[in-house]
């Protein structure tokens, strides 16, 4: 066998037991019985302990040097084993199995925490994440950024300063769209009602299909946190009820969905190889949010699915299709991020950003997260926070030492929205599927423009590649600009 044999068939043993590890993660979100937390750190340590000696393993090096690429796939292999090994290699294996450990129990003190509205319980835990992850990124930064560092974990390519400068960009055009919904003189209704549990799931269930999901590479659980995970042939999504609000489960589920569809839809070729994953967080991030938003909350979609929800539910009590949508677009300063308009949710994330870049940098204490919090909430939404889990308490992300990770869901947004772009004028007649419930022409542009590729290409190449033009905010803004516009009669 030649050194690149040799190294793909080492790096297939690797992606496949990180995969173990990744459904041991899945389990503790869904099915783990609570009282099994500590052994589940245990058992996340021992995975992450044997997967840091792979992923450092000196042969890599050797093997890379004397591996040849013979076309653009093999190069991109080579590329992405290099940056691990690169990576792995500056981290020790025993802080590497620490943070494991760790953030595995940090997520059920979090859940706790944030069930009693108790932060005094969870500061002590994120305090000693935070030192972890900022003793991890002193290791990988080499005397450089510290945030910088942890951010190349989830968008490659990236940094504070440029995603700093996207965010300075959107800023002002949404605020300045925000104030003009919020002072519109019309102002749409808001859904109410009750909505089963049951009829709900099915409703989900349902929808996971009609946006192409194969049940027979996935499943839909329960989650406190909606989220999606696995790859290859078995990528599972989880949504949550709430029997007053069944967009929450709509969207939730249409959101994991387009993860799911990311990585069920790359190519086969590429299963248990760098490649045969989701090339960024930002990236993945397009996937998600371009299904449910400008697919899943477009006039056209919308249309199918209040007629959908009223055969399955009874009369909604909103009237015509433009209630409906006005509805399922309504826009609300909120507490909560996963439950956010498209017009204050980048907001949610530009002061996230801010927030874990200070933490990280070291300028915030994680005993001043929550005054810091609660100041910037009422400074940028107007609003004070009522209690902790509507506040520093809400997401998962923290507990689970997931700093740097929050910037992406922008970028995301940012990247569907040039996707929509290059989307609409690929198909013309979208609408006219939409209307029908039918969402087979978008998602299989997606799968054949982005979706099949994997890690083939960076971030902004996978973008540029599939629109044609360098990816910027323009697209989402205009995009933004244009539905609130009509929706609120502007």
């Amino acid at each position: 066998m030649s050194a690149y044999e040799d190294l793909m068939a080492f790096q297939r043993r690797t992606e496949a037991l990180a995969q173990v590890a990744g459904r041991l993660g899945w389990d503790q979100e869904t099915v783990m019985p609570r009282g099994a937390a500590e052994q589940r750190g245990e058992e996340m340590a021992a995975m992450e302990g044997i997967l840091h000696a792979r992923r450092t393993d000196p042969r890599i090096a050797d093997w890379l040097a004397r591996a040849e690429a013979v076309d653009e796939e093999a190069e991109a292999q080579l590329r992405l084993i290099r940056r691990s090994y690169e990576r792995a290699t500056k981290v020790p294996g025993r802080l590497a199995e620490e943070i494991a450990r760790v953030t595995s129990v940090a997520q059920g003190i979090w859940a706790d925490a944030r069930a009693k509205d108790d932060v005094a319980a969870f500061l002590p835990t994120l305090d000693t994440v935070v030192r972890l992850r900022r003793e991890e990124a002193a290791a990988l930064a080499g005397g450089g950024d510290l945030y910088d560092a942890l951010i190349d974990d989830y968008e490659p390519e990236a940094t504070a300063d440029t995603i700093g400068a996207v965010f300075d960009r959107m800023r002002p055009r949404l605020v300045a769209l925000r104030e003009a919904v919020m002072g519109a003189a019309h102002q749409p209704r808001a859904l109410s009602g009750h909505f089963g549990h049951d009829g709900q799931m099915r409703l989900a269930r349902d929808l996971a299909k009609t946006f192409g999901y194969d049940f027979t590479r996935g499943r839909l659980d329960l989650a406190v946190h909606p989220f999606s995970s696995g790859a290859g042939n078995d990528a599972r999504i989880t949504t949550r009820v709430v029997e007053t609000d069944p967009f929450n489960c709509i969207y939730s589920t249409i959101h994991e969905v387009g993860h799911a569809c990311y990585e069920l839809g790359i190519d086969g070729d590429y299963l248990l190889t760098p490649l045969g994953g989701g090339v960024s967080m930002g990236v993945h991030e397009s996937q998600s949010r371009i299904y449910e938003n400008q697919l899943g909350r477009s006039r056209a979609f919308t249309g199918w699915l209040g007629a959908e929800m009223t055969d399955r539910f009874g009369d909604l009590g909103l009237g015509d299709a433009d209630a409906f949508h006005g509805a399922v677009n309504r826009v609300a300063p909120g507490f909560i991020r996963t439950e956010a308009d498209e017009v204050h949710y980048n907001l949610h994330i530009m002061m996230r950003f801010d927030l874990e870049r200070d933490l990280i940098r070291g300028s915030l204490g994680v005993a001043d997260l929550e005054e810091a919090w609660n100041a910037r909430f009422l400074s940028d939404f107007g609003v004070a926070v009522d209690r902790p889990s509507h506040g520093m308490l809400q997401d998962v992300h923290w507990s689970i030492g997931l700093f740097g990770y929050f910037p992406t869901y922008a970028l995301g947004n940012v990247y569907a929205g040039c996707l929509h772009q290059a989307l609409r004028a690929a198909v013309p007649d979208l609408d006219a599927h939409l209307a029908q419930g039918q969402t087979e022409a978008a998602v299989e542009w997606l799968r054949e423009n982005v979706q099949r590729f994997g890690g083939l290409r960076g971030p902004r190449d996978t973008i540029r590649h599939a629109c044609g033009f360098e990816p910027d905010e323009g697209p989402l803004l205009d995009y933004l600009d244009a539905k609130f516009a009509e929706i609120y009669r502007l």
